[in-house]
């Protein structure tokens, strides 16, 4: 007897096989829009390793090793494995970089760490520091890790790779990143003072108050090399290396690791902490107007003659006085912080998100007020953020408590 609902079966599985493809792919996409804000209600701190000294930055080598790198500004870099710390330092380098931090507070010291994309193959590695020397330059400087101990990094064969003229003791800068494209983004602040004395801000032939781009790899012209769609090549006013300009002192930038797009935490003057964003698409040179504009807000010199781009959030210095950048949510810990920036503020402790909304439109919102002094953000393999409290000597996982 003919069944009137075998068609209909027929047709519905065949729809389902063509369905679900496409659906396990839009399940794969990264979200990128948000429908709801993100709460902090369930948000929590969990220590995962305390016992540092002015500990700056917390990395992952991303080379399954599990390991976590810590940064002490006084030139030490110890290994975090399985929550325990090794007492050997993976590599000291107290006698090159600027002990100031021992005195007091300092801008100087050992600021930046990255690992090479390939890393688990080659083991070189990239250290940013203000030298010890009369000069206090800040040099980017190419390790590698021993041959005997993948705990232990090599000293004896170390290549400066970039050396940078610092004006005053602030604004180094200091922070470095690998990007998706596998080339080094470096950092480099006003060179210091207020108000932008030696007129960096809005010069893009001065590597001062920048982001740099450079090809580590290629070393057949001299210690780097610049990569092909650098702006220098389409506009000979740049200085090779430049990336973006008119920033005053980016405090943290990182990449988000499901789509590439930049995000810069610029420390203000006197009135305005900023982030800034630039989509991985976008073309480099973008001017962010520094000293012209603090924040959105018109500050001094003249007009820039080149488009600004503003921030995506700011605050002004009622809510803190000094921005700590940090990364886009990508872990599975605290599902509804998909897709949300995270910062906070060395003074106030604040940690904020900012997302876009369905619209598109940037918003902000506060997440949890710490009372930590955080220095620094770190992300883990997993897309697990951790942050760095300065004064407690401790790295801390984000966590949720529901």
């Amino acid at each position: 007897m003919f069944n009137r609902k075998l068609p209909l079966l027929i047709v519905t599985l065949v729809l389902a096989l063509l369905i679900a493809p496409a659906a396990l792919a839009q399940d794969d996409e990264p979200l990128i829009f948000r429908e709801e804000a993100p709460s902090g209600d369930n948000l929590e701190l969990v220590p995962v390793v305390t016992g540092f000294s002015n500990p700056l930055q917390v990395t992952d080598p991303k080379d399954g090793s599990g390991r976590l790198f810590v940064v002490e500004q006084s030139g030490r870099i110890y290994i975090v494995r399985d929550g325990e710390l090794l007492d050997t330092p993976f590599i000291d380098l107290s006698d090159v970089a600027s002990q100031d931090v021992l005195s007091g507070y300092s801008e100087r010291g050992l600021l930046g760490l990255a690992f090479h994309p390939d890393f688990a193959e080659n083991g070189l590695f990239y250290v940013n520091y203000t030298a010890s020397t009369a000069s206090h330059a800040s040099r980017v400087t190419e390790f590698r890790v021993s041959e005997d101990d993948p705990d232990r990094a090599d000293r004896d064969n170390p290549r400066v790779v970039l050396t940078i003229g610092q004006p005053y003791a602030n604004h180094n800068g200091g922070h470095i990143a690998f990007g998706p494209d596998g080339y080094l983004y470096i950092s480099v602040g006003d060179g210091g003072g207020s108000d932008d004395p030696v007129n960096a801000g809005q010069d893009r032939s001065t590597l001062l108050g920048t982001i740099l781009r450079i090809d580590v790899d290629d070393t057949d012209n001299g210690a780097y090399g610049i990569p092909a769609d650098n702006p220098v090549f389409t506009d000979g006013t740049f200085a090779p290396e430049v990336w973006a300009w008119g920033l005053r002192n980016v405090w943290r930038f990182s990449f988000d690791q499901a789509t590439g797009d930049l995000y810069l935490a610029d420390v203000g003057q006197n009135a305005w902490e900023e982030i800034n964003f630039q989509p991985a698409d976008a073309e480099g040179g973008l001017n962010y107007g520094w000293p012209a504009y603090e924040g959105s807000n018109r500050y001094i010199g003249p007009e820039p003659e080149t488009d600004v781009v503003m921030p995506i959030a700011e605050y002004d210095h009622s809510q803190g006085c000094s921005v700590t950048g940090g990364y886009v949510y990508r872990g599975d810990l605290v599902p509804d912080l998909d897709g949300v920036y995270l910062f906070s503020d060395w003074c106030s402790g604040r940690l904020w998100g900012t997302y876009r909304d369905i619209d598109g439109d940037w918003q902000t919102d506060l997440l949890m007020e710490t009372g930590i002094s955080i220095s620094s953000f770190g992300e883990d393999a997993d897309g697990e953020v951790y942050i760095v409290d300065y004064a407690g000597g401790r790295v801390l996982r984000l966590e949720s408590s529901g």
